[in-house]
């Protein structure tokens, strides 16, 4: 039998390395397999990046194989220095633990959505062997397996020592082998023999596969998938301006479902094969159809749809949709109050006295246009008007209109669009 999970991660683009593949489709074939991907608590959320590693989960539980997400209760202490040009901030205790349970709780989410009962993933927390293993115990059952010489080969290590303003600290430089002796107690404890991750853990991911094989005398694999990266190369991490988050608390699912429309055929075509848990052919499929006719956008809304459903169920795609219309026709008085500061996050907001709009009449529209900036003067201002190009909340005004208590959405905000495009949002405190 020729194992799916390879021919899946194959056809996506998703394997970057990986043991000799014979040997491990082999393994894979043979049995009853487990497999396992580690994630640190350095955040109270995880990024879309993080969400890759996730779908292989799924994907892995999906073929048949045993899957073990591993909570890094224990190395979130310390920090993966993989990737990174600095030394990370050492979390408290406490905050490792609360991000613990968060991260447990969105992924206790996102498989519910995307498995059967049977196939949800273990949850395993590296902190509870780590906390109770002593220093001596650590350097002679672990360290006397790692020769210095071959650790400072490896690319990560080798460029934070050549940095001299920064370097490498000794704790940064004992990850790898705490992630090691993860991978010996998932072996021997579960029957671990399979680790995933993203590319840049190859190295950690090796070191691991040694430590076993001299420890354990088990023949053990390894498997990554390459990084999520922008257009321009860097990466999708959580210190990146504008990351996308997995929670609605730190990017709403408005704002992720505009994410995913807004990428370009390219890019859209790269997350489905990434993210999309869609089956092959219905996909290409879609691939087809939206090259055919790319201006229908079928692919990112289809990935939007997908992607928003899987983090955030399907009201969520629902509410970001009757906003998207809303916006597209001027009826924004159908958007609710908890997504306005959402769908305008990007519009010039002015805020102004309440006062305004007590006046005896109400305020003229036509200084409501110059105080946000849609207009230039009150001759400008008037044209506009006169072309009824302006419309506040929706409904098109003239050069006579006034504003009052009465127009404002929520009990605080105005929505004055100008043409087709040019938005501005009025807030009255």
């Amino acid at each position: 039998m020729t194992h799916a999970l390879l021919d899946e991660l194959s056809w996506r683009g998703l394997i970057h390395d990986s043991t000799d593949p014979a040997e491990l489709r082999e393994h894979l074939d043979g049995g009853r397999r487990r497999c396992y991907i580690g994630f640190d608590p350095t955040a109270p959320s995880l990024t879309i990046g993080n969400l890759l590693p996730i779908t292989l989960l799924i994907r892995a539980a999906r073929t048949g194989l045993g899957a073990v997400t591993l909570f890094g209760g224990g190395t979130g202490l310390i920090g993966d220095p993989s990737g990174k040009s600095a030394e990370r901030t050492l979390l408290t205790v406490e905050d490792v633990r609360a991000n613990v349970t968060r991260h447990r709780e969105i992924m206790e989410t996102i498989f519910g959505r995307a498995l059967a009962a049977g196939q949800i993933p273990a949850f395993v927390d590296n902190g509870d062997w780590l906390g109770g293993l002593g220093m001596i115990e650590f350097l002679r059952d672990v360290g006397k397996h790692f020769p210095v010489t071959e650790m400072i080969r490896r690319d990560s290590v080798r460029r934070r020592l050549d940095d001299p303003d920064v370097g490498l600290t000794y704790t940064e430089f004992s990850y790898s082998l705490l992630q090691a002796y993860d991978y010996r107690r998932l072996c021997g404890d579960h029957g671990v023999t399979l680790q995933m991750g993203a590319s840049d853990q190859w190295g950690n991911i090796v070191a691991g596969i040694d430590y076993v094989r001299r420890v354990l005398r088990t023949q053990v694999h390894g498997l990554t998938c390459p990084l999520l990266l922008r257009a321009d190369g860097t990466k999708f991490g959580k210190s990146e301006k504008g990351a996308v988050w997995l929670t609605a608390d730190r990017t709403s699912p408005y704002t992720l479902y505009q994410f995913l429309i807004n990428l370009s055929d390219d890019e859209a075509r790269r997350f489905a094969l990434f993210f999309s848990l869609t089956d092959r052919e219905p996909l290409e499929r879609l691939f087809a159809e939206h090259a055919e006719a790319p201006g229908r956008r079928a692919l990112q809304r289809h990935l939007a749809r997908e992607m928003t459903a899987l983090m955030h169920g399907q009201p969520a795609i629902d509410a970001a949709e009757a906003a998207s219309a809303a916006l597209f026709s001027g009826d924004v008085k159908a958007i609710g109050a908890d997504l306005i500061s959402d769908v305008f996050a990007d519009v010039p907001t002015v805020t102004e006295p309440l006062a305004r709009l007590t006046v005896d009449g109400g305020w003229p529209v036509v200084d409501l246009l110059l105080a946000t900036g849609l207009a230039s003067s009150r001759r400008d201002a008037r044209e506009h008007l006169g072309n009824r190009a302006v419309l506040v909340n929706g409904d098109r005004v003239d050069a006579v209109a006034t504003v009052t208590e009465k127009d404002l959405l929520h009990g605080s905000v105005i929505l004055i669009r100008r043409g087709r495009r040019e938005w501005r949002v009025a807030r009255f405190t």
